[in-house]
């Protein structure tokens, strides 16, 4: 079993990059197999869940090489080489690993293609919802069928054929609803289009783009029109900011800290978690640069400083779901109250967030209460160390050992190796700022 342990600091002083943005590597893998040529993908993220992307992708036909690697990992240079939207049946299941965007992404593609195919994973995602997309791609004319011990879990046996558009109103905002709906669009004679009831990710709006097949937008409404092929290109993933996030809450929580995140992501659909910091009084000044692949990037400069709790508004929780495990340790670091609610989707994710969460700040000696939706945590209550589990869920592991660097005593977190589903290297930058 994999751990890390972590001592409290009293000093952070770093400048780093983190590496390649998740959900815009699984995108840039599956558009890049779509086109019509070479596509070079650089700054690809290595982690598990983006190479089960690439590797299902190569299953379909779009086979990809690596021009330059994490050694241990998987490529951060890459061409794919696209198929022009004629994928080939796979042999055997597409194993999607612990990537619940993979799966729903893929799906969306699976449904319009002219053979069968099945969508699996590791147990942690055969347990998690798949009805969400099910429903708009059966309503657009494809045969799905849920497979799995859970009711609407994978793995999924897919029908695929010829589709015909919808507009889809989703009930829940889901960047991977919207854009399973989406790619399943671009196979359907006429417009696809999805209303979502909310402010999601736009990664895929903004790549579709990019590779010179431009959605729609009215108000919430967003649409694609079938029957083109994605251009091939050349393309550069910026840097993480769901990553970089468990580095800004750590140094905006430690007073005289300084940290200097640069290349980073700075998708405004994507930097609620500096919104939310900063009205906690966070002294955090992003410095935008130019934009790659239709992607605003730049520099995030923190000053650590004393933090106020606040109360996460409904409006931001669509666009903060990865970040508020790490929100939740700003909240027991900080003085007052702090409130999240409206995000039941937090039960559903890699663990059941909400109660991972609490069980662990709990066993920290932090003062919250868990609701069906949420949390109320009571702020500044001194942590101390504690043996914690990660249940198998990357941000529950890395967000607690953010926590440990300002707990009294040592905290250990096991099963840690699920760290590699999001952020390779993440152990090397916490053992550079534990070694100060």
């Amino acid at each position: 079993m994999s751990t890390i342990t972590v001592h409290s600091i009293s000093n952070l002083q770093a400048e780093f990059e983190v590496p390649g943005d998740k959900s815009i590597s699984h995108r840039a893998a599956i558009l890049g197999g779509l086109s019509n040529g070479a596509c070079q993908i650089d700054n690809y993220l290595p982690s598990e869940d983006c190479i089960c992307t690439l590797n299902a992708m190569a299953q379909l036909g779009a086979k990809y090489e690596t021009l330059e690697e994490k050694p241990g990992y998987g490529p951060t240079s890459l061409t794919i080489h696209g198929c022009s939207m004629e994928l080939s049946a796979p042999e055997g299941s597409v194993d999607c690993g612990n990537s619940g965007t993979g799966m729903r992404l893929l799906a969306g593609l699976l449904a319009a293609q002219p053979f069968e195919s099945i969508l699996t994973g590791d147990a942690s995602l055969q347990s998690r919802p798949m009805g969400r997309i099910i429903k708009p791609l059966k309503e657009m004319g494809a045969s799905i069928e849920a497979c799995g011990d859970a009711p609407g879990c994978a793995p999924l046996h897919i029908t695929g054929g010829e589709l015909h558009p919808i507009c889809y109103e989703m009930p829940v905002a889901s960047a991977q609803v919207k854009s399973a709906v989406l790619l399943a669009g671009l196979f359907a004679e006429g417009t696809t289009s999805v209303i979502q009831p909310a402010e999601t990710r736009d990664h895929t709006e903004r790549m579709l783009a990019y590779f010179k097949m431009p959605s729609t937008r009215e108000g919430q409404k967003i649409s694609v029109t079938g029957g083109k092929t994605p251009e091939a290109g050349r393309l550069r993933v910026p840097g993480d900011i769901s990553s970089a996030a468990f580095w800004i809450v750590a140094a905006a929580s430690m007073p005289g800290a300084h940290l200097l995140i640069k290349n980073v992501g700075l998708n405004p659909t994507r930097t609620a978690i500096l919104d939310v910091l900063i009205r906690m009084g966070a002294d955090i000044k992003a410095v935008e640069h130019s934009d790659e692949c239709g992607e605003p990037y730049g520099d995030v400069e923190v000053h650590g400083k004393a933090l106020q709790g606040t109360e996460i508004k409904p409006e931001e929780v669509p666009n903060l779901i990865d970040e508020i495990p790490v929100l939740a340790v700003a909240g027991a670091l900080a003085h007052g109250k702090m409130v999240i609610r409206n995000a039941k989707e937090l039960r559903v994710k890699e663990s059941d967030r909400i109660t991972t969460v609490v069980q662990n700040l709990k066993a920290m000696g932090a003062d919250l209460e868990e609701f069906e939706d949420g949390m109320e945590i009571a702020g500044g209550k001194p942590l101390h160390g504690a043996e914690l589990d990660s249940f198998g869920d990357h941000r529950i592991a890395m967000a607690f050992a953010i926590a440990g660097l300002f707990a009294e005593g040592e905290t250990a977190i096991n099963n840690t190796a699920c760290i590699d589903t999001s952020y390779p290297g993440f152990a090397d930058h916490l053992e550079a700022i534990l070694a100060g």
